[in-house]
C-alpha cells in the first residue's frame, strides 16, 4: 500500500529534535527520506534518533570537505523537499542556502526550522530548546515566584507539526501550478500555536490561565495513586451519582440547576474518591462512561494493551539499542499509512545513494508556468463539525493556508464549565471560517450537512464512534455519495479497547505520562499550555493535507485520525522509548531547573532566565566578568556556584554578556508581555483586532512562512452562527430558512430556533 506521500524526494540535513522530527512524518507517509549525518553522526547521541530517524536512509557527509558537499548539491538538486534546522545563514555560508538551491531548482520546496527567524533581531543566537522556551513562556511557574523546566520539547514538536503541514501544502500548491518555495518554521514562531487561548487579550487585558473546566481534576485514590476526572457535562454528574447511589443528596435534576449544590459535590470529591484504588476508579468510569482513568507513567502506557493494539506504539529493531517500542506516527490515513522500518545504521547507504546521483537526470527549469497560487490550500473546502479544541484547530490550520471551512456549532454547549470558557476557545479557535448553528438531532440538520458534505474536500469530527453513523453522516456513507470525500476524525485515545471513552487535554496528559513528568514524585501536575489539544489540531490538519495530496494523484478519499494519545507521545518523543536498559532519567517535577549546568535555569537578581550552551564553551562562559574561575568546576558544584553568582547581577547585564562569547541566553518571559512585544506583533505572530461582539481581541497568529502561498491570519472569528443565511444561500436553501428555524434545525440571530 504507497504512501500518501510516495515518490517524494527529501534530503534531511536536521539536528537534535525538529528537523528529524519534520523528516520521520514524511517518511512515515511514504516519502523517501535521505539523512545526511555528519561524520561522527548526530549531534545529540540518544537512543531517540532511532525514532526520528526511522524509515530513512542514511549518508554521513561532511558538508566543509568539496567532494561531499558536491554530493549534498547534486542530493538536492533531485529532491522535491529540502529539511534543515540550522541557524540562519549557515547553509548560506556552505552554498546550499534555499536562495541558491531554489534558483536551480524551481520546483524545489525549502524548509528551515531555525530557533528563531531569519528576521528576528535573536537569529544569531543558540537556540536550544531551553533558550527558546524561556522566550515563549514556556517555563514560567503557575505560582508566578519562580520558573519550572519541562524535558518535553514542546517548541520543537509543534515546529515539526507545523513544518510538515506547510511542506506537504507546498507540495500541493506544485502539483497545481509547478512552483516549489522557500518554507520556514522558527521553533520561537512554532510556539505561538502552543500558547492558543492563553495568549488571548480582550481589549488589552489578559484573558487568564485556563479555566478549570473540567468539574473534577486530579485527585488521590486509596491506595495512594491518582485519577484524572472530568465531571463537565451533566450527563456525566449524573452517571456519576447515580453509579455510587448518592442520588438521595446530589439529585442530578437539582444538579443542573442549583451551582451551590454542584460545588458542594466538587468540594466532597477528594473524600469520595479516595475511598477506592485508582484501578477501581478507571473501571467504575469505564462501567458508567464518564471521563476517568489512572494517571500512569509513560512506560506504562506503552505497555498497554490499549496503546499497542491501537497502533499508537510500534515495535521495531534499533541498530544502536536493539528492539523497541517507540512512539507511531500522530497520523493516521486508512489508505496510505505504511509500516516503518527501523532507522539505519551511520552511512548504511552511502553505495546505493552514490550510485543512484550518478545515473540521475538532472531536472530543467520548467519554461512556463501557470500564474502563481495565492493560497496553498486555495480552492479547498472545510466541513468542521468539530467542537472546543483540538478538531477546531484543526479546522483553524487549513484556512490560515487559504481553505474555506465552515464551522457548525451546535445551538447551545452543555455544562456550566463549558458555557464559561467556549467564547475564549471559539474566539481563539474558530477564525479562518464561517459558522453556522445546527442542531443535527433535528433532520432538516442533517440535509443541510449533506449538502455541505457535497460541497466539501474535507470533513473534520470528534464525535464519539458511532455518532455520525446514528446520523447517517458516516465516512461509509459519504463516500458512497462521494468518493473523493476525506473524514479526518479526533478522538482522545483513537481506536482499540479505550476507543469510545471520552476524554479531554488532561486526559491525553494522564493517561500518556505527560502529568506524572511533570509533577515528578508528587501530585501529578497539567504540563504548560493545552499542548494535547493543540498538537492534535495540527496533526488533524496534517492528516488533511497528507490525503488532500493523496487525492491529488490519486483521485481517491479516506479516513483519517488523530488523537489526543497519539500526540501526547510523539511530544514525549526523546524519552517515549521500551527498550531493556532505559533509564528514563530525565528531569522531572516541579523543581526541575534544567538537564545540565549549562543547559539549565538560573535565577538573576531580578528574575529567571534560561542559559543554554555546550560543556566545550566552559570556558567561554568563564571569560565573562564575574564568572572567572567557574571552568575548574563541574557537575552539581559548578551548578551551585553558577547560581551563586548569577543571583548577584540583573538579568540583561548577564544576557548581554554571555551572549557575546557565543552561549544561548534568554530571560523567561511572561504570555502577556509576550504578546505586546513589538517584533511579535509586527511579524503577526499577535494580531487584535475588533469582533462582532464590539471588543478588540489579540490572539495569536500563524507560524508557518511560505514564501509564495503565505498563512494568512483569517477573519476574526464571529458569533456561532452569524454566517448562516450566507451559508444556506450558498448552498440554494436560503429560501428555507425560516422554515428550518421553525423547525429546530438552524438558527442565526435574526433566525432564533425554536424550541
Amino acid at each position: 500500500m504507497p504512501g500518501s506521500l510516495d515518490g517524494i524526494k527529501v534530503v534531511d540535513f536536521g539536528q537534535y529534535i525538529a528537523g528529524p522530527l519534520t523528516g520521520m512524518l514524511l517518511a512515515d507517509q511514504g516519502a523517501e527520506v535521505i539523512r545526511v549525518d555528519p561524520p561522527g553522526g548526530p549531534l545529540w547521541e540518544t537512543p531517540a534518533n532511532g525514532v526520528w530517524n526511522r524509515g530513512k536512509r542514511r549518508v554521513t557527509l561532511d558538508l566543509k570537505a568539496p567532494e561531499d558537499l558536491g554530493v549534498a548539491r547534486r542530493l538536492i538538486a533531485r529532491a522535491d523537499v529540502v529539511i534543515e534546522n540550522f541557524r540562519p545563514g549557515v547553509m548560506d555560508r556552505l552554498g546550499l542556502g534555499p536562495a541558491e538551491m531554489t534558483s536551480h531548482s524551481p520546483r524545489l520546496v525549502y524548509c528551515s526550522l531555525p530557533g528563531f527567524a531569519t528576521d528576528d533581531p535573536r537569529a544569531g543566537m543558540p537556540a536550544w530548546e531551553g533558550v527558546v522556551g524561556a522566550a515563549t513562556a514556556t517555563y514560567r511557574s503557575r505560582t508566578g515566584d519562580g520558573a519550572t523546566y519541562t524535558a518535553i520539547p514542546i517548541a520543537s514538536t509543534f515546529a515539526a507539526l507545523v513544518a510538515g503541514i506547510a511542506i506537504t501544502s507546498a507540495l500541493l500548491s506544485r502539483e497545481r501550478d509547478g512552483r516549489g518555495q522557500r518554507v520556514e518554521v522558527p521553533l520561537f514562531d512554532a510556539m505561538f500555536e502552543a500558547i492558543g487561548a492563553h495568549g488571548m487579550l480582550i481589549n488589552g487585558q489578559a484573558a487568564g490561565e485556563r479555566p478549570n473546566d473540567f468539574g473534577g481534576g486530579i485527585l488521590a485514590g486509596a491506595d495512594g495513586g491518582w485519577v484524572q476526572l472530568s465531571l463537565a457535562k451533566p450527563r456525566f454528574i449524573e452517571r456519576f451519582v447515580t453509579g455510587l447511589n448518592l442520588t438521595d443528596r446530589f439529585d442530578p435534576e437539582r444538579l443542573r440547576v442549583d451551582s451551590a449544590l454542584r460545588q458542594a459535590l466538587m468540594a466532597e470529591l477528594p473524600e469520595i474518591i479516595a475511598t477506592r484504588t485508582a484501578d477501581d476508579w478507571e473501571a467504575f468510569g469505564a462501567d458508567v462512561d464518564i471521563p476517568l482513568i489512572r494517571i500512569r507513567d509513560t512506560a506504562e502506557w506503552m505497555a498497554s494493551r490499549h496503546a499497542r493494539e491501537s497502533g499508537s506504539v510500534v515495535h521495531l529493531d534499533d541498530p544502536e539499542v536493539g528492539p523497541m517500542w517507540q512512539p507511531n506516527s500522530p497520523v493516521r490515513l486508512a489508505r496510505t499509512s505504511i509500516p516503518s522500518a527501523p532507522a539505519r545504521e551511520l552511512d548504511a547507504d552511502r553505495a546505493s545513494i552514490l550510485e543512484e546521483l550518478s545515473t540521475a537526470s538532472q531536472t530543467s527549469p520548467r519554461a512556463e508556468l501557470p500564474p502563481e497560487r495565492t493560497a496553498a490550500l486555495e480552492g479547498v473546502r472545510v466541513l468542521d463539525l468539530s467542537q472546543v479544541l483540538a478538531g477546531p484547530m484543526g479546522g483553524r490550520t487549513l484556512g490560515e493556508l487559504g481553505a474555506d471551512v465552515v464551522k457548525v456549532n451546535p445551538p447551545n454547549e452543555e455544562g456550566a464549565g463549558i458555557r464559561m470558557s467556549v467564547h475564549r476557545y471559539h474566539t481563539d479557535v474558530n477564525r479562518a471560517k464561517r459558522t453556522i448553528l445546527l442542531d443535527l438531532k433535528r433532520p432538516g440538520a442533517v440535509d443541510i450537512v449533506w449538502r455541505l458534505i457535497d460541497d466539501s474536500d474535507v470533513v473534520i469530527n470528534n464525535f464519539r464512534p458511532g455518532v455520525l453513523e446514528r446520523l447517517g453522516l458516516g465516512y461509509a456513507e459519504a463516500s458512497r455519495r462521494k468518493p473523493g470525500i476525506i473524514y479526518v476524525s479526533v478522538s482522545a485515545y483513537g481506536p482499540g479497547p479505550w476507543g469510545g471513552r471520552p476524554g479531554y487535554e488532561p486526559f491525553g496528559q494522564a493517561s500518556t505520562g505527560m502529568s506524572m513528568r511533570q509533577g515528578g514524585d508528587g501530585r501529578p501536575t497539567m504540563q504548560p499550555f493545552a499542548v494535547n489539544d493543540y498538537g492534535t489540531g495540527l496533526s488533524a490538519a496534517l492528516a488533511a493535507v497528507f490525503a488532500l495530496f493523496h487525492r491529488e494523484r490519486t483521485g481517491q478519499g479516506q479516513e483519517g485520525e488523530a488523537s489526543l494519545a497519539y500526540t501526547g507521545l510523539i511530544l514525549q518523543s526523546p524519552y517515549a522509548q521500551l527498550y531493556e536498559g532505559n533509564r528514563g532519567d530525565e528531569p522531572r517535577g516541579p523543581g526541575a531547573r534544567g538537564v545540565s549546568p549549562l543547559q539549565r535555569l538560573y535565577e538573576a537578581s531580578d528574575g529567571w532566565f534560561f542559559l543554554g550552551g555546550k560543556p566545550s564553551q566552559l570556558a567561554d562562559l568563564a571569560r565573562v566578568d564575574g564568572l572567572d574561575g567557574v571552568d575548574g568546576l563541574a557537575g552539581a558544584t559548578l551548578e551551585a556556584e553558577l547560581e551563586r553568582r548569577f543571583v548577584a547581577a540583573p538579568r540583561a547585564a548577564w544576557q548581554r554578556s554571555i551572549a557575546a562569547v557565543g552561549l544561548g541566553i534568554h530571560e523567561v518571559t511572561a504570555v502577556k508581555d509576550l504578546m505586546a512585544a513589538p517584533w511579535v506583533i509586527q511579524h503577526g505572530l499577535s494580531v487584535t483586532r475588533l469582533h462582532d461582539t464590539g471588543e478588540e481581541i489579540t490572539t495569536v497568529g500563524p507560524a508557518a512562512r511560505l514564501s509564495s502561498t503565505p498563512a494568512t491570519v483569517g477573519r476574526p472569528a464571529a458569533t456561532p452562527g452569524a454566517d448562516g443565511l450566507a451559508v444556506l444561500d450558498r448552498l440554494g436553501l436560503i429560501d428555507a430558512a425560516e422554515r428550518l428555524a421553525s423547525e429546530g434545525a438552524f438558527a442565526t440571530a435574526n433566525h432564533p430556533m425554536a424550541d
